[in-house]
């Protein structure tokens, strides 16, 4: 019995290490709209329930490391990209997380937004919203 309740330990441990594939805390590649090319990585956590995310890494050899976000009008103004938080405020909402803003540091716009984890983990959707109006990219898991 007690090999047994030590088995189901280390399982109930290995599957909570392994994390929720539905769930969109990790990392995920963003993608560009006009290339369609692997953008950057971008990292989602879970604090007390609330998503927030930032940019973790660009993709593109060429980008400028240093990049600031010259068109925010918040406290973010000419501060890097690199590391930045650009979304925050999600919860969960179904099979979604919404009530968040998302930032698109190339142009400053915040908009509202939601996060829907679709193909069994591996894709996020990102909607961002300007009244009823809304853009959808789709972001690809970090393995």
């Amino acid at each position: 019995m007690a090999r047994f309740l030590l088995l189901l330990a280390l399982c109930c441990g290995v599957a909570r290490a392994a994390g929720d594939p539905l769930s969109p805390v990790g990392a995920w590649r963003t993608i560009d709209d006009s290339t369609h090319k692997p953008k950057s990585v971008v990292r989602i956590v879970e604090t007390d329930g609330v998503l927030s995310a930032t940019v973790e890494k660009f993709l593109d050899p060429a980008a400028d490391p240093g990049k600031r976000c010259t068109e925010c009008s918040d406290e973010r103004k000419d501060k890097p990209i690199l590391g930045m938080t650009i979304m925050t405020g999600l919860k969960k909402d179904g099979d979604a997380w919404a009530g968040g803003r998302i930032l698109d540091p190339e142009n400053g716009k915040t908009y509202r937004c939601t996060v829907t984890v679709v193909d069994q983990g591996r894709k996020l959707e990102m909607r961002g919203y300007v009244g009823f109006f809304f853009r959808t990219q789709v972001w690809e898991r970090v393995e």
